[in-house]
């Protein structure tokens, strides 16, 4: 049994991450109180987990499991992309304190003039897998598309979810209970695809 270390400082994701993949193949470690900090200077989704599996791995001596997620919109020619945590203080946007709150409320005003017609976009995973040596072991990558709505809805979730609609379910992803959360969102289809490649590759163990 594999003992992972969830990548990241974020609580949401992690409490996601384990929620999706249980413990039936995992015990888990925990990234302390003082997180060991990565900076993200890849240029897509795959090279900053790639880059934040690999750091991880090595100071802490894990398995590592790492995400590069968020959010694609058309109209803004695929931004904020690999920028999304970081979207409102990369365009000094005022600051209220609360980083998902600023994001939304940029991304709002540069869509305000976008018709409801042209507001697509998409949600982007990817997860790399290190071993303790901090060499990446495996990739999975996957998306859902969806609309950014004018207004938020919902309370759960993260990040962007109040103003990403998924419409054949007519709800926003931070409208979802985490089970139907989890069931179509770009993370958790990621996390099926990577689970499969480690039960394929033999480091955890085939379903009896």
């Amino acid at each position: 049994m594999i003992d992972l270390l969830i990548a990241t400082a974020n609580h949401a994701k992690v409490r996601e991450f384990r929620e999706m993949l249980g413990d039936s193949d995992f015990t888990w470690s925990e990234v302390p109180n003082d997180p060991f900090d990565v900076e993200e200077t890849g240029k897509t989704f795959r090279a900053n987990a790639c880059l934040k599996a690999s750091a991880y791995a090595k100071h802490f001596n894990r398995w590592a499991l790492a995400d590069d997620s968020g959010l694609e919109v058309d109209a803004l020619n695929n931004s904020p992309g690999v920028y999304s945590a970081r979207w409102a203080q990369l365009n000094n946007a005022v600051s209220s304190g609360d980083k998902d709150a600023d994001n939304n409320r940029l991304l709002l005003e540069q869509l305000e003039n976008v018709s409801d017609a042209h507001r697509s976009a998409r949600f982007v995973c990817v997860l790399a897998l290190s071993n303790p040596e901090g060499q990446i072991v495996l990739t999975a990558r996957d998306f859902i598309s969806g609309r950014i709505i004018r207004v938020p809805r919902g309370s759960g979730g993260f990040g962007y979810d109040p103003l990403f609609l998924v419409e054949a379910m007519g709800k926003t992803t931070a409208e979802l209970s985490p089970a139907e959360k989890h069931a179509i969102s770009h993370r958790g289809k990621a996390l099926i695809a990577m689970k499969q490649l480690m039960r394929e590759n033999g480091l955890i163990e085939q379903p009896v």
